[in-house]
């Protein structure tokens, strides 16, 4: 598991994937296996064929579509090998030797699932090629990976910016400890500036649990400060984040009551849209 996945589709949120994955693995000392993935019809034509043309035009209208499918094919396997190579560039110029390209045809997660065992976590931007069409929409696929991901997925912003001051959605659960295990062991989050949040009416509970993350975090030697806030998760954390300038924000992927909702379904996807960071997500 010592390799980063970064899943590449071309659009402009690639090259922010790209810098973000050499951030995280020049600090690991980690490979990376930079991944495209065909969609199965990906380059086919339309296949509604009139049944009032005669056996003669058909054939041949047959033919002619199955030359432009071939066509196509090649086109999108030169644009596929080119958005590789463009990603290959841009990581060893960040500095990593240790780069392989993969280009795959077929289902995006089957893909992801087929490599997932040899994967230290993932990189994907959060949206995909239709982004400046589809600007309040999550790419098609983020969801499906973040849900079916046994490892950390990391979501790409836009736009690239070194990382220091990170947030840390905090709430107990049993993915929100696992996220603090990880990080407490992560050379990623040894020299980043932590605030871990508790969200929670009572806040005497809140600062307990917040408190406990914290500690676990500077017995592995990471600096982290413990805070607490009342209201709607979705609207405490952007807010938080807008005014205070935190350039990423860490979540489990799955939690309690509210926040279990925050992360995966509408209200995760609406915070993912939300805030203009990356996001790192664990199970």
């Amino acid at each position: 598991m010592d390799k980063i996945l970064a899943l590449l589709d071309g659009s402009e949120y690639s090259e922010s994937v790209c810098h973000h994955t050499a951030w995280i693995a020049n600090k690991l000392g980690a490979g990376v296996d930079a991944m495209h993935v065909l969609g199965r019809r990906e380059g086919a034509a339309p296949s509604d064929l009139s049944g009032a043309l005669h056996l003669g035009a058909r054939s041949a209208l047959l033919a002619e579509l199955s030359s432009l499918d071939e066509q196509r094919a090649k086109l999108a396997q030169a644009k596929g090998h080119a958005i590789l190579e463009d990603a290959k560039a841009i990581l060893e110029q960040d500095g990593l030797g240790d780069v392989k390209l993969h280009l795959r045809k077929g289902d995006l997660l089957e893909a992801v699932q087929a490599v997932e065992a040899d994967t230290r976590a993932i990189t994907i931007g959060k949206r995909g090629e239709a982004a400046n069409y589809a600007s309040g929409h999550l790419g098609s696929n983020l969801e499906r990976i973040i849900r079916a991901s046994k490892v950390p997925v990391f979501v790409a912003s836009r736009t690239y910016k070194p990382i220091k001051k990170v947030l840390v959605a905090y709430d107990g659960s049993a993915s929100a400890k696992v996220a603090i295990d990880r990080m407490s062991d992560s050379a990623v989050f040894a020299d980043l500036d932590l605030t871990v949040l508790c969200i929670g009416q009572d806040e005497a509970k809140a600062k307990t649990t917040a408190d406990t993350a914290v500690a676990k975090l500077r017995d592995a030697g990471i600096t982290a400060t413990a805070r607490t806030a009342a209201g709607e998760p979705g609207d405490v954390l952007d807010d938080i984040v807008t005014a205070e300038n935190f350039e990423l924000l860490v979540m489990g992927a799955y939690g309690h009551s509210r926040i279990r909702n925050l992360i995966i379904g509408s209200t995760t996807t609406a915070m993912i849209q939300t805030v203009k960071i990356p996001v790192l997500l664990y199970r």
